[in-house]
């Protein structure tokens, strides 16, 4: 191996670099949008905490991409990977929450629409639930739903739903 091959070799790649420095100015501006407490419990250096603050405070514009850069210069050598774990950490629990929302969405809508062979089914998931509260929400709010009326009986079930999924994942 010659001289120019061990030099190249030691040579930092650019394009992983600027992937990197991309990366984390992103990480950066996602921390603008948290608050300062949140901040705070990530153990973040006040100078850190300043830097973010001065960058949230100018709105999005050329200013803030160059308010940005800059924060992103300042904080070169701060360990920011417990602040991407709590981001990560916060996006699944998002999902985990909004994939329950949905679950019980198709409940709610299952229940009015096939009526009461839908609650045997219910009864396997939850097995404390009030079948006959359960049959009158669900006829409520079937029809409800065939005069054209707002959906308030429909919010009720939704809501009885949620409360039975909660007491279930309190019992856990």
């Amino acid at each position: 191996m010659n001289e120019t091959e061990t030099e190249r070799g030691e040579r930092p790649n650019k394009t992983r670099l600027k992937r990197e420095i991309a990366a984390r100015a992103a990480l950066i501006e996602k921390m603008t949008a948290l608050s300062d407490a949140e901040l705070r419990r990530l153990g973040l250096p006040e100078q850190a905490l300043g830097e973010i603050a001065r960058v949230r405070a100018i709105r999005p514009s050329g200013a803030r991409k160059r308010q940005l850069k800059f924060c992103l210069k300042q904080l070169r050598d701060v360990d920011l990977a417990p602040v991407e774990a709590y981001l990560d950490d916060r996006r699944a629990r998002q999902l985990a929450v909004n994939q329950a929302f949905h679950r019980l969405e198709q409940w709610r809508d299952r229940l009015i629409e096939e009526g009461d062979g839908v609650i045997g089914e219910l009864r396997e998931t939850w097995p404390q639930l009030d079948r006959q509260h359960l049959r009158q929400l669900a006829r409520d709010a079937r029809r409800e739903r065939e005069h054209g009326k707002p959906a308030g009986a429909g919010r009720r079930l939704f809501r009885h739903l949620r409360e039975l999924m909660e007491q279930a994942d309190g019992d856990t």
